[in-house]
């Protein structure tokens, strides 16, 4: 049986394109493991990406996660677009190719070491494993400015 992962993911860009920071909260069992990272140029959808790649990247095995997002980019790319950019040769419908491809390349190959029930929770709206992701990237970027 595989461990069972809560984690919250989130990212935070002050301007867009602008700087960026991520933050992911991982519980397991009666455990907490908080992250956060800084992009110097980044857009929203890229760092909310970031975020949740780097969030399945901190576990070292396979889990089952339910992994809560506010990004309804990620949700609906990884639930519904994906499978036809991979047959489409990473090309949208359009013919275009597919903008934060390479993020989204990590990303699918993070998904396949794990069994992942994705769920989207309204950002700033008082849930606490959200406002915390939140918080952790705002420090990320907070900290970078500072130096």
């Amino acid at each position: 049986m595989q461990d069972k992962v809560i984690m919250y993911t989130d990212g935070a860009c002050r301007g867009n394109p602008g700087v960026g920071g991520w933050g992911a909260v991982l519980n397991y069992q009666q455990k907490r493991k908080m992250l956060n990272g800084y992009a110097a140029d980044t857009t929203n959808n890229r760092i909310e990406l970031t975020a949740v790649i780097e969030g399945l990247r901190a576990l070292s095995r396979g889990c089952e996660v339910e992994l809560n997002t506010d990004s309804k980019y990620v949700l609906q790319g990884i639930n519904e677009w994906i499978v036809n950019w991979k047959r489409n040769g990473w090309k949208t419908a359009a013919k275009q190719p597919v903008k934060n491809y390479d993020l989204w390349q990590q990303l699918d190959e993070e998904v396949a070491r794990h069994k992942i029930k994705w769920k989207w929770v309204k950002g700033h709206s008082g849930n606490a494993g959200n406002d915390l992701a939140d918080q952790l990237a705002n420090d990320a970027i907070d900290a970078e400015l500072k130096t």
